[in-house]
């Protein structure tokens, strides 16, 4: 039993063993994180639900309904039948501009911080006339009485106040829903006017009062659009599939402009029926808050096995220098300590900012195991030396989070100078004859 205890490739043996079993425990702290970025999406969905969701304009576009005939085989009477169905055609403006302001504000709910907004949102623009000559449609089977202009948006709610539309010289009020489900499935439309006149273009302006959350996107509906934004947020994301043309973001909010033409998207201005996924084209600003706490979490909890490897290879060393024993039941303990560490972390960075909350995880940490090494080695050179290599592991991890696109370029010279650092220092040692510190030599 006394052989077993100081053989060396026992020892190696015992410390791998307790790293794999210590790599459950990080696993499960992983799974926490998961856990509770998951509680703050379902925080950021339960305000969104009531407040409003995030919000996508698509449109104008106008509809005119038409009859298509068509033969059908009945089989109940055994004969072909003409059947009348009803049809759409979508005619998208030539020109639009959309200018929008948009004053966000924090909620909360419970730990967690949610962004929603009230925007005012301008469209105006110009239809051309309407060219049916591309359809092969009979124009008496087109009902231009029942034009209307519709504009998609998710979630209805969100409307503040009765929106007008102005038509040329004609007002008209809007009503919930949308002609078709062609385009969008949810939005309000209004009745038009339209004429068989070649030569008539129509102007129109609105003013939509919108409440949100996350983001405020527009999908491209001119032959040429402009949008402009501007808020007083001063984190804006651009997503999409555009990026704005001009953008200026400083401590007092952002504006951002958009130019848009036809030619950038992959649908056409009229069309009949066929759904062309309008939506795929939006683009527009994401005011979510930036929160990254818990990614960042993540990526530590990737590097336990170097911690667990690395501080169990300091260890190691000492027992192998110093002719000493110590158990691997204070192998486990300071494992543990170094997992309690990525839970402390997690916990501390939901409610401060991220680094803060890692300088202290790693502070307190450091501090736990440097006093408990002191007080099992009595030594305090030996102490502080595994205090000063944990410090540069942990500054060295704390590094590569900031440096996120060199990270595995930092992380992959860090590794490498770790290793030429052990091959260095264990080049003399003589593996085959090297015994750990006797019974009466162990670390009680």
């Amino acid at each position: 039993m006394k052989n077993l205890k100081t053989n060396i490739l026992f020892k190696v043996a015992v410390i791998v063993v307790i790293i794999l079993l210590l790599l459950i425990p990080a696993s499960m702290v992983r799974d926490l994180i998961w856990e509770r970025e998951n509680i703050q999406n379902d925080a950021i969905g339960e305000v969104s639900e009531k407040w409003g969701a995030s919000q996508t304009i698509t449109g104008p576009f106008i509809t005119i309904p038409y009859d298509k005939y068509v033969k059908q085989y009945s089989e109940k009477d055994s004969v072909e039948k003409i059947v009348k169905l009803k049809k759409y055609l979508h005619f998208l403006p030539e020109t639009l501009l959309i200018k929008s302001n948009i004053s966000p504000e924090k909620r909360y709910r419970g730990i967690y911080e949610i962004v929603v907004y009230e925007s005012q949102i301008m469209l105006s623009g110009i239809f051309s006339p309407f060219d049916l000559s591309k359809f092969d449609i009979n124009p008496s089977n087109i009902h231009f009485d029942m034009a209307t202009l519709n504009i998609g948006i998710p979630d209805l709610k969100g409307i503040e106040k009765q929106i007008e539309l102005q038509w040329n010289n004609d007002r008209f009020a809007f009503n919930p829903g949308t002609t078709t489900k062609d385009i969008v499935v949810s939005g309000i439309n209004s009745p038009v006017l339209i004429s068989l006149n070649d030569s008539l273009t129509y102007n129109f302006s609105l003013e939509i009062d919108l409440k949100g959350s996350q983001n405020l996107f527009f999908v491209p509906m001119g032959k040429t659009t402009d949008v402009i934004a501007t808020s007083n947020w001063a984190n804006p994301s651009f997503g999409g599939t555009f990026l704005p043309d001009e953008h200026h973001i400083d401590q007092s909010g952002f504006d951002a402009k958009w130019n848009i033409l036809h030619l950038n998207r992959n649908f056409p201005q009229s069309w009949s029926d066929t759904d062309y996924g309008v939506v795929g084209s939006s683009f527009g600003v994401n005011l979510l808050l930036p929160v990254d706490h818990y990614q960042k979490s993540l990526r530590v909890v990737k590097y336990a096995i170097l911690f667990l490897a690395f501080t169990f290879l300091v260890f190691f060393f000492v027992e192998v220098l110093n002719k000493v024993f110590i158990h691997p039941i204070q192998y486990t303990l300071v494992g543990i300590a170094i997992v309690v560490f990525y839970s402390l972390l997690l916990a501390l960075s939901e409610q401060i900012k991220f680094n803060m909350a890692y300088i202290i995880s790693a502070i307190a940490t450091l501090a736990l195991i440097t006093a408990y090494v002191l007080a099992i080695l009595k030594s305090k050179k030996v102490a502080f030396l595994i205090f000063g290599v944990l410090a540069i592991l942990y500054g060295f991890i704390f590094t590569i989070l900031q440096l996120q696109d060199y990270s595995l370029l930092i992380g992959s010279i860090g590794v490498f100078v770790i290793l030429a650092l052990v091959m260095y220092f264990s080049r003399r040692i003589d593996w085959y004859s090297i015994k750990l510190g006797n019974e009466t030599e162990r670390i009680k």
